[in-house]
């Protein structure tokens, strides 16, 4: 990991640190020694939760508690800060043991999601709580721009609904394929809908998170959202 490489992550991440050994420990993975980014995970995944929740809070005045707890679970779960670490290619700068480099660890969704509280309890650190609230926003702006109460409802039970509203056969759900080393499976899902010409098909790092993305992708396109 060069200087030049953690010159451009800043400028990804938005942030410049004044104390460039939190940003390095951010990024050690405990495969790499005694030091490394577990704390700061921690932290991070409580500024996090707060400032996603409240977020949400302002967003959604007539939000019910529970909708609102939904919301929350989507935007902090683990698929999608995994999502967000390969968006601001934090693969290529991860500090990783001799074992989980080999492994391919670099592309495994928890060691990026959990890089991704890290650096945010880095950051806060670094800079304060505001500093790290508004990088926060900032990496989820789109995110937050795409919800609704609606999408509070689990993908799967949403699709379900519509398509008992219409008096059409519920989806099936089907693995088709699993990848990977037993502790960092890819799950493949193929999701048939009638009304879809083609079965939808998604994958994560779970059974039942590829059937939830396969469903949210399958009434996006029976909704024309797609």
């Amino acid at each position: 990991m060069t200087d030049l490489s953690l010159e451009r992550l800043c400028r990804r991440l938005g942030h410049s640190f004044d104390r460039p050994d939190l940003l390095e420990l951010a990024l050690t993975h405990r495969s790499h020694g005694s030091l490394n980014n577990e704390r700061l995970e921690f932290l991070g995944d409580s500024i996090l939760g707060f400032t996603i929740g409240a977020a949400l809070f302002d967003r959604f005045p007539h939000g019910r508690e529970g909708q609102l707890t939904r919301l929350r679970a989507q935007l902090v779960s683990g698929e999608t800060l995994a999502q967000l670490a390969r968006e601001l290619e934090l693969g290529d700068c991860l500090r990783l043991g001799e074992g989980e480099m080999k492994s391919g660890g670099y592309r495994r969704s928890s060691i990026l999601a959990d890089a991704v509280e890290a650096l945010i309890g880095a950051i806060y650190l670094d800079a304060g709580l505001e500093t790290a609230r508004q990088r926060i926003l900032a990496w989820f702006a789109s995110r937050l721009d795409s919800l609704s109460l609606e999408t509070a409802k689990d993908p799967k039970t949403r699709l379900q609904e519509w398509l008992q509203a219409r008096q059409r056969p519920l989806p099936e759900y089907r693995v088709v394929d699993v990848a990977g080393a037993e502790h960092a499976q890819r799950f493949v899902v193929e999701c048939r809908v009638k009304g879809l010409a083609d079965p939808v098909r998604a994958e994560a790092g779970s059974r039942r998170a590829a059937e939830k993305a396969a469903a949210d992708t399958a009434y996006r396109r029976l909704t024309g959202q797609d």
